[in-house]
């Protein structure tokens, strides 16, 4: 059984719209933001929208467990600045509990730029913070699951030991996870192009990190070349990775239980969508 795959849809007109875009694009899985992506704050989501969203993925057949959120961007929990700080404390907090009010399992999220304070301070900056959320918000059954970057200037998460040591130091292994990006990975120096690359690198992640920490993937292509540090999206083997690597994902056995989402560009019609899922469904199954 092959891994859902799905991709990251809007929320215009209120998070139960999603659904039937997805369902227009194909979809078996989703991503989506809680509230706008860019602001500090949204409008509540209300008992009627999240009823009617369950409802939609029911209607649409996409079980709740191959759905996941992505935080906004503006959340640095790894900031020294403590405006920023208190901002994304407060932030990631309602996040949580928008994505828990909505049944969403998991919450991605970039781990944090610690702005020149060094990554021993922003890790532990980071785990700080998610040490006070979860004690305060018990009734939270989201999971946060921090998401490999590319790595550039002082980013947070460009290795799988930085993942390893966030999770590590959090240490609320029921309440946290990984997300990986395969442009992400590419982009930060390990390869998956190759059956032997591939192998290397999901065999470095284990031992770092651990599959069973492993509960979503987004899938991408990279404009840009191995361990280039530049996160910059394409679309399925239009890139440098080629499609190689999203052969040996969608055929790994253990890879079976995780979400994976798009997130390249597309029009209002969802062509681009369509085009980049039936690409990778193409792949299952089939010999290099």
């Amino acid at each position: 059984m092959p891994p859902r795959l799905g991709s990251h849809m809007s929320i215009a007109g209120g998070v139960d719209k999603a659904p039937a875009r997805a369902q227009d694009a194909g979809c078996e899985a989703l991503q989506i933001f809680v509230k706008n992506n860019n602001r500090w704050e949204g409008p509540p989501i209300t008992a009627a929208q999240a009823k009617q969203f369950r409802a939609e993925l029911d209607r649409v057949g996409i079980p709740i467990s191959a759905v996941f959120a992505h935080t906004c961007y503006l959340i640095n929990l790894a900031s020294p600045k403590e405006d920023v700080h208190a901002k994304s404390l407060v932030a990631l907090e309602d996040e949580l509990r928008r994505c828990d009010q909505l049944g969403v399992p998991g919450l991605v999220m970039h781990p944090g730029a610690h702005l020149g304070t060094g990554r021993e301070v922003g890790i532990e900056r980071i785990a700080q913070s998610v040490r006070q959320i979860y004690p305060r918000s018990p009734q939270i059954n989201t999971r946060l699951l921090f998401e490999g970057t590319v790595g550039a200037g002082t980013n947070l998460g460009g290795t799988f030991e930085d993942l390893g040591d966030i999770l590590a130091a959090v240490d609320l292994p029921d309440h946290t996870g990984v997300c990986l990006d395969t442009c992400h990975v590419f982009a930060a120096g390990y390869d998956m192009r190759t059956p032997e690359t591939y192998a290397e690198t999901m065999d470095t992640f284990d031992r770092l990190v651990g599959f069973k920490y492993l509960k979503a993937f987004h899938l991408n292509d990279s404009k840009h070349p191995l361990g280039s540090r530049k996160d910059r999206h394409e679309h399925i083997g239009k890139g440098h990775l080629g499609l190689e690597p999203f052969r040996h994902l969608l055929n790994d056995p253990r890879m079976v239980a995780v979400p994976m989402s798009l997130e390249t560009d597309k029009s209002e019609d969802l062509a681009e969508d369509r085009e980049n899922l039936a690409t990778l469904r193409g792949l299952i199954g089939a010999a290099g």
